[in-house]
């Protein structure tokens, strides 16, 4: 952690920054190993280029601060108490009103917590310091891949769940229930968000919701779901067929696998990141069904299961050795469903690795209906 925040102090000397503030959960949690979710409550660390950084808790949660690692100066507040002026305390009087610039995380801070930020101060000119926690973020160190890799073998157990409980009549929740259920007993604390399991038309929904559709011969079903591991997450996408498939399902079916296999063809260190998105899309838009695709390839991933960059044709950046990603193409007709694959990706120095192993070959699910 220590390396880290040094980094982050190199850069407040390099642009001229007097004091920043990290606010969001999991720019905190990078710098500082602890992973909370604070509520409505503030968590911070306010780091200096020329002095120790200070981390701003719940008074309540100073222990367990320090049980994850961090051993610098800690300010724990009750809930009657004032962060914002234990801050400025601490800063000192001189301090804050000789400050000049101050760098934040604009797209978290939000407006009330940063007027009460910069009240602290004389009219501090603000700079955003997201850009850089995000470049930091972007390539994984050995322990990160270790802790992704066991995320996407979670993942690939769950889809394995989903798939045991798979039965003529069941409906979508009671498929959800038995994932959770199974993963709640391997140790997962969370999912990385609302697990998703669709039958029949309403996998060509991309964002569906699961409810009490039954399932049934001929359906497509669509898992999408993830883990929240040691900090860290992943994202799988699988679609099967239910006892049987039709010509026009097996096409979109195998148009999809292509466009997932042609993009992860052009995982190396190099590539530019919309080349992904575009050689998905053309492999779909070839077959007739561009406009069914609507979504970009794929996003970052790691303590966030969304996360910077984003893999869609408008991204110019390039993909680096240790970038972990997800690749998602898909094809959505709501008159017979959809059909979605999605693999967790990490670049390494002669290509790629999928973490997620689960087949991403169709298969058919030959379970007989209850009697």
């Amino acid at each position: 952690m220590k390396q880290r925040i040094d980094q982050v102090v190199t850069y407040l000397q390099e642009h001229s920054i007097d004091a920043a503030l990290v606010n969001s959960p999991e720019n905190f949690f990078y710098l500082t190993g602890f992973l909370t979710d604070p509520h409505e409550r503030l968590i911070g660390l306010l780091v200096f280029p020329d002095r120790k950084p200070i981390a701003v808790v719940p008074g309540m949660e100073t222990s367990q601060l320090k049980e994850a690692g961090w051993s610098g100066e800690v300010i724990g507040y009750a809930d009657h108490e004032n962060p914002w002026k234990l801050m400025a305390g601490e800063m000192g009087e001189e301090f804050t009103a000789d400050l000049k610039s101050v760098g934040i995380e604009k797209e978290v801070l939000s407006y009330g917590r940063s007027e009460s930020f910069l009240a602290l101060f004389n009219e501090p000119e603000v700079k955003d310091i997201e850009g850089q926690l995000n470049e930091m973020r972007v390539v994984k160190d050995e322990e990160e891949i270790s802790i992704l890799k066991e995320a996407a073998e979670l993942a690939d157990v769950g889809v394995q769940a989903g798939l045991d409980a798979l039965k003529e009549g069941i409906t979508e929740m009671e498929v959800l229930a038995r994932i959770e259920f199974e993963l709640k007993k391997k140790g997962v604390p969370a999912m990385s968000f609302s697990t998703m399991v669709l039958f029949g038309e309403k996998s060509g929904q991309p964002h569906g919701n699961p409810g009490r559709r039954r399932l049934q011969d001929g359906d497509f079903v669509l898992f999408d779901l993830g883990v929240v591991w040691k900090g860290y997450t992943s994202d799988i996408t699988r679609t099967f067929a239910y006892r049987s498939v039709s010509p026009k399902q097996k096409e979109i079916y195998e148009t999809v696998l292509a466009a997932l296999e042609a993009s992860l063809q052009i995982c190396k260190p190099g590539t530019r990141i919309g080349d992904l998105d575009d050689a998905a899309r053309k492999v779909i838009t070839d077959a007739g069904y561009g406009e069914l695709f609507p979504h970009r390839v794929g996003h970052g991933l790691g303590i966030n299961v969304h996360e910077f960059p984003s893999m869609s044709h408008l991204n110019d950046g390039t993909l680096k050795e240790g970038m972990t990603f997800t690749i998602e193409p898909g094809i959505y007709d709501p008159s017979i469903g959809g059909v979605r694959l999605e693999e967790d990706v990490l670049i390494t120095s002669e290509g790629y690795e999928t973490l997620t192993k689960t087949s991403r070959q169709l298969k058919i699910i030959e379970k007989k209906p209850e009697s």
